[in-house]
């Protein structure tokens, strides 16, 4: 599995694909200088027990590490992976 993260002025998003099968998405909006919002993930039919949502937000969370950046877990899926990792990911929760 690969990871790609594709960029725009106010927007993201972190794809998740098998060969050329797209397994799911991530996607987030830049807030301010110093924080993006995580505000949909979602695993594809056939992306099922492969850990594909965790993979994309801890995606997120590495970029926002290696940037600087704050993130809101807005998206369901997200908040609980933060939830669940709170000690973790403490660092980057805004």
């Amino acid at each position: 599995m690969t990871i790609e993260h594709q960029t725009g002025t106010t927007k993201g998003r972190f794809v998740i694909k098998d060969g050329d099968q797209v397994l799911g998405e991530t996607t987030y909006s830049v807030a301010g200088t110093d924080k993006i919002i995580i505000d949909h993930t979602e695993g594809f039919p056939g992306s099922e027990g492969k850990g594909v949502g965790r993979k994309l937000v801890m995606a997120a969370v590495e970029y926002a590490r290696a940037q600087g950046l704050k993130i809101i877990p807005l998206c369901p899926f997200a908040r609980s992976v933060f939830d669940r990792n709170a000690a973790e990911l403490a660092d980057v929760k805004a």
